[in-house]
């Protein structure tokens, strides 16, 4: 770990560089102690330390003290027996069991990959599981299998509808992997302006939130990150973001009859069960008859890298190339993490090493 004055573009916020495998296997050591298995362990903080590599705190380790806030409540199972029924020969209806998101997840992706293999198209529908994280993860190891994978998930309602001033759907995000060289094709988007995640990231950073991205609790525009934790967050692209976004909700939710809108709860808070749902798709091209779907996709999306700029400094680019860079360069400087995220982190290691007597997992 390692000061780095030049993150902190506010001047008022301290970022620290942080080592990727030192953030890992302090979530490990955390998420061990508190009871989860290792393999568990590892999948959630592959997802958190993954977003923050990636460049999306908003689903990084300032997620982690609210996921063992909620882990200490109570509403988070580790060893869940999680269970699974074939309702047709292509469809699975999980139930996670109050389990860590990514846990239940990649275990419904390897049925549905499985599956996938004799059917074509196999799909995974999962209640009663915690929060996802970041999607790209998922449907990325999904296509690296060969695979085509689509994922869709709600969250409590934090976006307002078109022409509203109060939040009632939730920012559900797609995500889109398909396979291609040198990586996936990766689309990974909330139909919100942006997540409550990223927002809580300016609270932390204290830096103000671009006009438009929400609305204060009166339903009026604000540029104050607090004031839009408390609001509402509005839809990306006007009209037809709320339109995807409601649709999306609406598809999820009868498919893995879930809550709806106000009524989601257990994305944010502390101390309440999950109730939103997860969809996944599997669909295998080769079972399909569809010819070396890689190498078109390929070639096409370097048909459009290579299509001359706007601007100069701005090159053309596909989903997933951003996040990629961002990456390969986060492995070399480390994480970008608020001082105060990662020394709340800190404590609450010490804290349960203190108090458990474990030790140190790492």
């Amino acid at each position: 770990m390692s000061d780095d004055d030049s993150a902190n573009t506010s001047g008022l916020v301290h970022e620290l560089r942080v080592d990727v495998e030192e953030a890992r296997s302090v979530t490990v050591s955390i998420l061990c102690m508190l009871g989860a298995s290792d393999e568990e362990a590892k999948e959630q903080a592959n997802l958190l330390t993954e977003a923050d590599l990636r460049g999306h705190p908003s689903h990084g380790l300032q997620r982690l003290p609210l996921l063992v806030q909620r882990i200490r409540n109570g509403v988070v199972q580790f060893g869940a027996p999680t269970t699974a029924e074939w309702v047709t020969a292509a469809a699975v209806k999980v139930d996670g069991a109050q389990g860590l998101g990514p846990a239940v997840a990649f275990r419904t992706i390897a049925m549905i990959g499985e599956r996938a293999k004799e059917t074509g198209v196999a799909v995974g529908l999962i209640s009663n599981s915690n929060h996802l994280g970041m999607l790209a993860p998922y449907v990325q190891a999904i296509a690296e299998s060969g695979q085509i994978g689509i994922a869709m998930t709600t969250s409590e309602s934090l976006v307002h509808p078109y022409g509203g001033r109060r939040a009632m759907i939730g920012t559900n995000p797609l995500a889109i992997g398909i396979p291609a060289t040198p990586g996936p094709f990766v689309l990974d988007m909330a139909t919100s302006e942006v997540s409550m995640g990223r927002i809580l990231a300016h609270v932390h950073r204290a830096e103000p939130i671009p006009l438009g991205w929400a609305l204060d609790e009166n339903g009026d525009p604000t540029t104050d990150p607090l004031a839009a934790a408390n609001g509402a967050i509005s839809p990306f692209g006007a009209a037809k973001g709320y339109a995807l976004g409601l649709a999306i909700e609406l598809l999820v939710a009868v498919l893995t009859q879930s809550a709806l809108g106000t009524s989601v709860v257990g994305t944010l808070d502390t101390d309440q069960p999950c109730n939103k749902g997860d969809v996944f798709v599997c669909i295998d091209p080769a079972v399909l008859g569809l010819d070396d779907v890689s190498t078109t996709v390929s070639l096409f999306l370097d048909e459009i890298r290579g299509e001359p700029a706007q601007r100069q400094e701005r090159p053309v680019r596909v989903p997933g190339d951003q996040s990629r860079d961002r990456r390969a360069q986060a492995l070399v400087d480390g994480l970008s993490i608020p001082e105060a995220v990662w020394r709340e982190i800190q404590a609450i290691r010490q804290d349960l090493w203190d108090t458990t007597g474990a030790l140190d997992l790492v």
